[in-house]
């Protein structure tokens, strides 16, 4: 019976933790490059009322007989699947259509950090930095620079080249932006800001620096468009129901134990 309490608890203390989780989804439905999340549960430990027994030429065997003390989260994975594209019809909106993760970084590319997220601006160093001011890479790993000459048109093409004039009409300097897999990119840890990081989980970059679009498995970049959530709301809404009338259930478990305690400590009256 007291069993059943903590059973209970667990329950419901693991159903908010995934209520958490589908909240923080629909929150960021019309966020820009989101992956959704999902909270995955396991059992826990159990209690052995009676061992197994092995059959014998006059008594057959038995099951282990076990009472579960309730459950927990195994796991809150990540959902990097394809989000739906928008057109924009701004060129420096980007959306990758495939496998792999724009490269920003703040320190010149030491540190670098992730995004599908494809708003980008010049700024008034010739940067191409996103709406947080990290600088976005090429294929080398160098943060794209057009110089301090200002950019007077822009161009993009599906292999992620960077054509375009300056306003004295001097062709800029072609560069290539970068994309960046990884063994595991589900194991990428978030950090805010539509940023991520690299993790133990996910291991280094494969060949251990960032590719160039459309080659070797890498996806296209897409001027003009970009990557929206792929939250699907109609899931989201349908776990969100699950989630509460699980947790109902387990609150109506601690409820039948308290009654069940409550007539035991009456016995005697």
């Amino acid at each position: 019976m007291i069993r059943s309490l903590y059973s209970g608890v667990s329950g419901m203390k693991n159903h908010q933790v995934r209520m958490d989780v589908i909240g923080n989804n629909i929150a960021n439905v019309n966020t820009t490059g989101y992956k959704s999340e999902r909270a995955n549960f396991q059992d826990t430990l159990y209690q052995t009322m009676r061992s197994a027994s092995a059959g014998t030429d006059d008594l057959g065997g038995t099951a282990p007989s076990q009472v579960g003390v309730g459950m927990s989260v195994s796991g809150i994975t990540n959902n990097t699947g394809q989000g739906n594209t928008q057109t924009t019809s701004r060129t420096l909106d980007l959306a990758i259509q495939g496998n792999g993760w724009f490269a920003v970084s703040q320190d010149g590319g030491a540190t670098n950090y992730y995004t599908r997220e494809g708003i980008f601006y010049i700024d008034d160093l010739g940067n191409m930095v996103n709406p947080n001011g990290y600088c976005l890479l090429d294929s080398d790993g160098a943060p794209i620079n057009f110089g301090t000459d200002g950019v007077a048109t822009l161009s993009i093409s599906q292999s992620g080249v960077i054509n375009g004039t300056d306003l004295n009409g001097m062709e800029l300097t072609s560069v290539t932006i970068g994309l960046a897999m990884f063994p595991n990119q589900d194991g990428l840890e978030r950090i805010g800001q539509n940023l991520l990081r690299e993790s133990v989980s996910s291991g280094a970059l494969i060949g251990g620096t960032l590719g160039t679009p459309s080659v070797d498995g890498y996806g296209t970049i897409n001027s003009g468009y970009l990557e929206m959530s792929n939250v699907d709301l109609t899931e989201e809404f349908t776990n969100m129901i699950i989630t509460q009338r699980g947790y109902q259930a387990n609150a109506r478990t601690i409820t039948t134990s308290d009654q069940m305690l409550q007539e035991l400590l009456q016995i005697k009256q």
